[in-house]
């Protein structure tokens, strides 16, 4: 009989449940309970092992059990939860949180990700923290707007000099890093061949979305969540809707589209057409982006560079 596992994590404890066992562990969220928990896993040999992002709690167990061959798979919390109330459970602790996701492995059976070397998570850590400080930045320009102390306009332009110097140093770190690895750098050519991809978010999409140029283009579209959801009954024919997906990327996803249409013909012209045919500006910028994706996704996949045909 296949066992699954579910895993709900915590800052000091982790609590995993088994399928159909229907068994509750609970460990400390250190070394020696890592260890611990995978040893026990590895007696059991799960099929899957399912667990949320936690902000960060749940890296040190996902790459431990990885390293010990281990199917583990990080999915979206909201998928999670939705699952929850389908099966009726509304009541939420830790180890109810658990079992759910134990079952959620037991009947949706997501894929299990590829481990990352430690190239890999050194070069997601970067992009991470490079997106963190233009946040940062950002928030501190806006500041601007609102400073009339000569003092505090003082203090945050020392404060935008010093995290333009951290945004620059990053830069440089993810170059590096993207041509150390010969697959990486020649993804990364190919992608900044397209005219307003640069470097930075080729190095994004390497990083972050290493499915792209595996996938059609449905399936890339509908993982980054760009990808047209219907929403019809009987009759009634909804709005179609886009959303789901890697919240992040497509967040990160907004700029490099804006300047594909200002920069690219081809995303420029197609972006026009469905202004001039009466859709909003925000469906139009969304639909810009799946059209970009999927023009990445097939030079990767052809091994090609840009060529306007390809659009």
């Amino acid at each position: 009989m296949a066992t699954f596992a579910g895993i709900d994590i915590a800052k000091h404890t982790f609590d995993l449940a088994l399928e159909p066992q229907q068994k509750i562990h609970q460990f400390d969220n250190d070394a020696q309970g890592i260890r611990q928990c995978a040893r026990l896993l590895q007696k059991l040999d799960p099929q899957l092992i399912v667990m949320e992002p936690t902000g960060g709690y749940e890296t040190n167990l996902q790459i431990h059990l990885q390293q010990a061959a281990l199917p583990v798979a990080v999915v979206n919390a909201r998928r999670i939860r939705e699952f929850a109330r389908a099966d009726g459970k509304l009541a939420k602790t830790d180890t109810i949180d658990a079992q759910v996701m134990a079952r959620f492995a037991e009947k949706m059976r997501p894929p299990a990700q590829q481990p990352l070397d430690a190239h890999s998570r050194k070069l997601k850590a970067c992009v991470a923290r490079r997106h963190q400080l233009v946040h940062m930045r950002a928030a501190e320009v806006n500041r601007t707007e609102h400073a009339t102390d000569p003092f505090i306009k003082q203090s945050i332009r020392a404060v935008l000099k010093m995290l333009d110097k951290q945004i620059d140093k990053l830069e440089q770190q993810i170059q590096k890093l993207v041509q150390t690895v010969e697959t990486l750098r020649h993804k990364a050519e190919k992608l900044r061949s397209v005219p307003a991809v640069g470097a930075t978010t080729a190095a994004l999409l390497v990083t972050e979305l290493p499915e792209l140029g595996q996938l059609n283009r449905k399936k890339i579209a509908a993982l980054v969540g760009v990808a047209p959801i219907n929403r019809d009954s009987g009759n009634y024919r909804g709005k179609r809707m886009t959303g789901a997906g890697r919240k992040d990327l497509r967040a990160r996803l907004f700029m490099p589209t804006l300047c594909a249409i200002r920069s690219n013909p081809v995303i420029r012209d197609f972006y026009q057409r469905l202004c001039n045919n009466g859709k909003t500006k925000m469906t139009a910028l969304i639909a810009a982006m799946r059209k970009l994706l999927t023009i990445l996704n097939t030079m990767l996949k052809k091994n090609e560079s840009w060529n306007p045909k390809i659009a």
